[in-house]
């Protein structure tokens, strides 16, 4: 007899969620996300800057190890294909490595070639990303970024 009791006493005060309390949750939920949501899907552009900073910082690395083999930058006819194969025009790369020093050039995360002079305007060499726009100047995305900037 107890235990039938407890059992009908038990089943007697487990409710659910109100319809109204389910919709203030919805409706928190809601908020939150409209808040959050801008944050994260600013994100991207973030990554792609990060991904050509990431780039330069590699091409850069490459370059200095093309320069200490052969004791010089390449020139800009050899361009940054001389990282990649043995360049014909002069001054000869003497002792070009045979393996070479990239696999590929990459292209910056906006789908344009990255930019090398040398003599570079802020250095040994300039090497940059035009940036989202793909043209010179602008700011902030649509800058350049380059390896004056590491």
């Amino acid at each position: 007899m107890i235990k039938k009791r407890f059992a009908l006493r038990c089943s007697q005060q487990e409710s659910g969620f109100t319809l109204i309390e389910i919709m203030v949750v919805v409706v928190i939920l809601g908020i939150l996300a409209a808040m959050v949501a801008p944050k994260i899907l600013s994100r991207p552009d973030q990554a792609k800057g990060t991904v050509a900073r990431s780039d330069i910082e590699t091409i850069s690395q490459a370059l200095e190890l093309f320069r200490l083999d052969n004791g010089f930058y390449p020139t800009l006819d050899q361009g940054l294909e001389a990282l990649i194969q043995k360049p014909s025009s002069p001054p000869e790369a003497k002792s070009w490595n045979p393996e070479g020093y990239l696999k590929k050039i990459p292209i910056d995360p906006w789908g344009n070639p990255y930019m090398y002079l040398q003599p570079g305007n802020h250095g040994k060499f300039d090497l940059y990303s035009l940036g989202a726009d793909g043209r010179e100047g602008g700011k902030e995305l649509n800058g350049e970024i380059g390896n004056w900037d590491n």
